[in-house]
């Protein structure tokens, strides 16, 4: 696949300007949540989405500034969405993607092994196929990433300890792979009946 130089440009810009704004920014985000985790969970939105927009930042305007307020709406996005969920009721039932993520535990999938066997538990356990064929078709670097992030639910500094790669790495290769998802799965989320925003 051929990458755009322009792109190249851009991650290697956000990871010397913004990268480390973004870690300064922890007492805010801990300010807002009360919780450590909450806290590099926010940073950790406010960096993808910061990332995504980052080619439309001017250059000579105040960058902290910009990244703080990515944070505050994100932080107040998610605080909307907490009060219109609906309260968790405890169940004795487990779902597929729970056992699976126990026999992962259990079986030590995914923490001793490669990367790419543990995409293929994952995926096996996947019983949408239009979902496993997005996956398969991603190029490796982004397959990886995604993997790691959103089945395994990863921060970017442990994802780019796994892949020997820069945190601004990490974040291109998930933001491509997800855009590349995206696409792929447009079609088959309308004609299963979901309505997506037109950002997405």
């Amino acid at each position: 696949m051929i990458t755009d130089p322009d792109d190249d440009q851009l991650t290697d810009r956000f990871e010397r300007d913004a990268i480390p704004l973004i870690a300064e920014l922890y007492r805010h985000a801990f300010k807002l949540t009360r919780d450590h985790a909450d806290a590099e969970d926010l940073l950790q939105e406010t960096a993808a989405k910061a990332y995504a927009a980052f080619g439309s930042f001017r250059v000579g305007t105040n960058l902290a500034g910009w990244l703080y307020r990515i944070m505050l709406n994100t932080h107040i996005s998610a605080y909307r969405k907490q009060q219109h969920r609906p309260a968790l009721q405890f169940t004795d039932q487990f779902s597929d993607g729970q056992l699976l993520a126990h026999s992962r535990r259990s079986s030590g999938a995914g923490i001793t092994g490669t990367a790419g066997a543990a995409e293929d538990i994952a995926l096996a356990g996947t019983s949408d196929p239009a979902i496993v064929s997005a996956m398969r078709a991603l190029p490796e670097k982004y397959r990886t990433a995604v993997y790691y992030a959103d089945i395994e639910g990863r921060k970017f500094k442990e994802i780019a300890a796994l892949t020997n790669v820069p945190i601004g790495t990490v974040m291109s290769r998930l933001h491509r792979g997800r855009k590349q998802l995206r696409s792929v799965l447009t079609d088959v989320a309308k004609d299963r009946g979901y309505l997506l925003p037109e950002a997405a």
